[in-house]
């Protein structure tokens, strides 16, 4: 009898979860279009992003780290992530995700390379453009963010 009473908020709980984040991801769409990019690519690249950032010789990275000397880093060493770790954190399929880098990378924005311990696996690795793109449009995400979810 109990859970009969809990079912539909339960229910109506999800729905408005589903709600916000549908909105949430069309509004980061429209604001990030002028920009070439949409939610899911913003969100790779984000992820990318917070890996050089918070990667580092002690600490313990869960995406692991490798050397990339690829035309579009500049600068030497760049943290890098499996693509695997990357589709533990997006809600997309390996196929989607796999697609998705693939116009990231055509766009110049990621590159792509064989793990060189596990030749199954592949890293992927900001480009200097990507950084910057990131950089430009991480305000207008936050913001949309800071709006869309300030009323749920």
């Amino acid at each position: 009898m109990a859970a009969e009473k809990v079912a539909p908020r339960l229910e109506d709980q999800w729905r408005d979860i589903l709600s916000v984040h549908a909105r949430t991801m069309c509004e980061i769409d429209r604001e990030l279009h002028p920009h070439g990019l949409g939610a899911s690519d913003f969100e790779v690249l984000d992820i990318l992003a917070s890996t050089t950032a918070t990667s580092g010789p002690d600490t313990g990275s869960h995406t692991g780290r490798g050397t990339n000397t690829g035309s579009g880093s500049g600068a030497g060493p760049v943290e890098q992530c499996r693509v695997q770790n990357i589709a533990d954190r997006v809600h997309l399929s390996q196929s989607a995700l796999s697609r998705l880098i693939g116009r990231l990378e055509k766009e110049g924005l990621v590159e792509r390379s064989v793990c060189q311990e596990d030749r199954r696996g592949v890293w992927v690795a900001l480009t200097g453009k990507g950084r910057d793109l990131h950089t430009e449009v991480r305000p207008l995400q936050r913001a949309v963010l800071a709006r869309m979810l300030a009323d749920s």
